[in-house]
């Protein structure tokens, strides 16, 4: 007679995640006037190597390697991750009125275009050094709006930057928190 065994199972539960963000509204979407070269620029920060959409993929990786053993801190990866979507979203609204096209590439320092790669993650395999990659994504993410904000002269736009570092910082802050937790 053959043995069953019993199967594996996920238990953690991911219903009632929210976008972890910070408690404060979006300045509304608009722009002054359209405006290629902004579009371009938001491009990279929507699909470039350092990017929401990069932010997003590499939150969920780590989110599905973790849930099994590490549910609390695979929910609170889901939080960002959606946070993270939700920024993705208002970055795409912008580049279409700016009249920039949405198509998942990002002008380069060499000039051409890339499409958005999985090789623009970190996937480290243990859970310390995937905090530790995602605290530094954040960082390069803030330093790369910042930068941004200096070459746009839209003030709507970078008010919509401003607050989505805003997000960016907590991020930081509740990852940095997790890393001391299993450091304990």
């Amino acid at each position: 007679m053959e043995e069953k065994s019993k199967p594996l199972t996920n238990n953690c539960s991911f219903a009632g995640i929210n976008p972890i963000m910070v408690a404060l509204p979006y300045p509304p979407l608009q722009v002054k006037e359209p405006n290629p070269s902004y579009a371009e620029l938001l491009r990279i920060d929507y699909c470039g190597a350092v990017s929401e959409l990069s932010a997003i993929t590499q939150y969920i990786n780590n989110e599905n390697r973790l849930s099994y053993e590490k549910c609390p801190i695979a929910k609170t990866l889901l939080g960002i991750a959606m946070a993270e979507m939700m920024h993705l979203q208002k970055l795409g609204e912008l580049i279409c009125l700016l009249g920039g096209k949405l198509d998942f590439s990002a002008q380069h320092r060499d000039g051409r275009l890339h499409m958005w790669s999985p090789e623009y993650l970190t996937i480290p395999e243990n859970t310390r050094k995937m905090l530790l990659a995602d605290i530094e994504a954040e960082k390069a993410a803030i330093r790369q709006y910042q930068m941004h904000m200096k070459a746009i002269q839209d003030g709507y736009i970078n008010a919509v930057l401003a607050r989505i570092i805003k997000d960016e910082e907590y991020h930081i802050m509740l990852l940095q928190s997790l890393l001391q937790e299993i450091s304990c």
